[in-house]
Parts: C-alpha cells; sequence; structure tokens
C-alpha cells in the first residue's frame, strides 16, 4: 500500500527506532521505581530524552519535559492544569478537538469563557482576565502553518502562550524560548518518528501547571499529596518506557536528517498540488509546506467516496473532518469534509503520480 496518511501517525518508523523498542522491550524495567542497575539504566533513557527535546525545541530543561501517551493528553494537561475559575482563553478556528473539547467542558462547567478567532486577529480579542493564548502551530486539516512569534509580541506578557504541535513537531523548525511559547505539546508518532503511545507536554519556567492526575510517583513515597517538584508532579504511575526510547532514537535522527527530510516532504507536497490544480473536478485547500499536508474534495462525490476509491487502488488517505470540526467550518467545508493526503520522506514522486492517476480516473 502507499500510506499517505502520515498526519494521523507515521507510516514508517527509521531503523534505529525500531530497534530502540526492541531493546527497550528485551530488557526492560521501570525506571525511577527501583535501584538495580537495569532500572538505572531505563532512568537514564529517559532523563536522555527529557534532554533531547528540551533542546530541540529551545525548551526550559528537562525538569519541564512531562511524558504523555499522546498530544491530546499533553494538551488537556496544559489546559486543565493552568485554568481557573474566571479565566478566559483566546483560540482560533484551526483548533483540533483535543483543544476545543476540553475549553468547551471547562466552560459548561462556569469555570472559563473563551473566545474564537483568526490567528491574525488574536490581540484584538484580549480581555482584562484572559489567562492563555492557546493555538496551533499547523493546522492538521490543510498544514497551514501558523507563526506564533507576531502573537506573542502584541499580546500582553502575562498571557501564556500555550501552542499544539502535533502537525509541526519535526516538520518546521520550533525553539520555544524564541517564539514566546509557554507550553508545547506534542505527539511523538508523526512528524517525530516515535511509536504510538508517546507524546510530551513542555512548559516554561513561569508555567506552573497542577496535576490532574494522582498516583505514585517513585518519590516523596511517604507524603499523600504529589510532589512539589517537576516533572514527578505531572507525571503518576508508570511511564511507557519502549515509547520514550523510541522518542529518544526519533529526535536523535531527527537532529541529522532534519533539513533534508523537510525539504522532500516540502516537494511531495508542491508536486501533489500543482497536478491537483490541473483537475477541474477538484478542489484544493492546501499550500505546499514542510509538514506534508495536501487537502483537497471533489466538486461531486463526498470525500469518503474518494478515499475509497483510492483505498481500493492501495492509498491510504484520510477523509471526513479530522476532528478540527471549527476549521472546516471556516473553510466552508463542514458538509462532508475533505480528503487528506499526508506525506513523510520515504514517500516518493511516484506516489504522487500514481494519487493523481487514481484520482483522475473518477
Amino acid at each position: 500500500m502507499r500510506y499517505l496518511d502520515n498526519a494521523a501517525t507515521g507510516g514508517k518508523k527509521p531503523v534505529s527506532v525500531r530497534y530502540a523498542v526492541l531493546r527497550s522491550v528485551s530488557a526492560c524495567a521501570n525506571p525511577g521505581r527501583s535501584g538495580h542497575s537495569r532500572s538505572l539504566r531505563c532512568a537514564q533513557t529517559v532523563f536522555c530524552c527529557r534532554t533531547l527535546l528540551s533542546d530541540f525545541f529551545g525548551g526550559y530543561g528537562e525538569d519541564r519535559v512531562v511524558f504523555t501517551k499522546n498530544c491530546t493528553e499533553a494538551l488537556n494537561l496544559a489546559i486543565l492544569g493552568v485554568l481557573q475559575k474566571g479565566d478566559h482563553v483566546v483560540t482560533t478556528h484551526y483548533e483540533h478537538n483535543s483543544v476545543l473539547r476540553p475549553l468547551e467542558s471547562l466552560r459548561e462547567k462556569g469555570i472559563i469563557e473563551y473566545s474564537v478567532t483568526t490567528p491574525e486577529e488574536i490581540p484584538q480579542k484580549i480581555q482584562g482576565n484572559t489567562k492563555a493564548v492557546i493555538v496551533t502551530l499547523a493546522s492538521n486539516v490543510t498544514g497551514e502553518c501558523i507563526d506564533v512569534a507576531p502573537i506573542r509580541r502584541a499580546i500582553p506578557p502575562h498571557v501564556l502562550l500555550i501552542c499544539d504541535g502535533a502537525q509541526a513537531g519535526g516538520h518546521i523548525p520550533i525553539s520555544m524560548k524564541r517564539s514566546g511559547i509557554d507550553a508545547l505539546a506534542l505527539a511523538g508518532h508523526k512528524g517525530l518518528h516515535a511509536i504510538q503511545g508517546s507524546g510530551a507536554l513542555l512548559f516554561s519556567d513561569r508555567t506552573e501547571i497542577s496535576p490532574v492526575m494522582y498516583g505514585g510517583t517513585g518519590s516523596e513515597s511517604f507524603r499523600l499529596e504529589m510532589p512539589a517538584f517537576y516533572p514527578d508532579r505531572l507525571e503518576a504511575g508508570t511511564i511507557s518506557y519502549p515509547a520514550i526510547a523510541s522518542l529518544k532514537a526519533g529526535i536523535l535522527y531527527l537532529q541529522k536528517h532534519f533539513a533534508r527530510d523537510s525539504r522532500i516532504i516540502f516537494r511531495r507536497t508542491e508536486e501533489t498540488i500543482a497536478a491537483l490544480k490541473m483537475l477541474e473536478e477538484y478542489e484544493v485547500f492546501s499550500e505546499p509546506t514542510p509538514c506534508g499536508i495536501v487537502a483537497f474534495r471533489h466538486k461531486r462525490f463526498q470525500s469518503e467516496t474518494v478515499a475509497e476509491k483510492l483505498n481500493d487502488a492501495g492509498i491510504a488517505v484520510r477523509a471526513g473532518l479530522h476532528c478540527a470540526p471549527l476549521m472546516h467550518r471556516y473553510l466552508s467545508s463542514a458538509d462532508g469534509g475533505l480528503v487528506r493526503a499526508s506525506f513523510a520522506a520515504d514517500n516518493t514522486a511516484c506516489d504522487v503520480r500514481k494519487l493523481i492517476s487514481v484520482l483522475k480516473k473518477l
């Protein structure tokens, strides 16, 4: 199968990542829970991964890196652990349900209020009680990238800037310090090349996050309260060592291949968009980016029908609303959604030609 659904999860992992997972399950122990040598070796891998993530994303040190099972959990942790009664939030039409649903839940409970706008109009929506601005760095529908540095400069210094990096992480350069990002949520299993079940939340020195889960941490076990220090304060229960080992290997891979892979992915999106624009029956909603996403629809057939035909021809894509209902409403594509082809560096020009060939036959 020609796999063009990398925005949902990376379809092919680097050899180094696969070996890292194999090693982790061949000699596994619980990091941070025991004092024997195997546990300590696992703990060293975990610590190294925290350091690599902080360095790669211009973060605030390994103690401000918390592991999660995915980007959704990381965003929930940032949202539910930061916002309090009476707070106001500004977010955008571009956001995934992993942002919108926690916000809506808090609004329904009478805890917060939030405003939805375009990235350009965020500063105009700031209120006196605005606690945070939440914005994605790349749309999971169209792949459009958002430069948050101008947003940071335009909003008051005390307002936190929380970013969804699910589609941007591993594809575009991100520096939390240079862009003024206070909290960055990441999905390991997409552009970071790790396996499913891996994610992380990186946050700044001025961002204080309360626990949303409680349990064992391996530290301060005599206390009935969660530890006061990070990352233990936010990591209740056993972390997924194989997922973290794969994430470490993925970051090491990106350190060597980031620029090359970004160029390849940009080229694949550029080729696909150019070819689609030559087909009168299709409407394209994306521009070329290194995030690898090309969203389009047929002018007569439902998106699910197009995806089924592509699957029958051995091509994997995703159709529908992509868990981003406000973005589809914003694009006037809520009725039927869009088809999303998403590329990785291992996709070839031949994959693009095959995609376009099948689409022509429709």
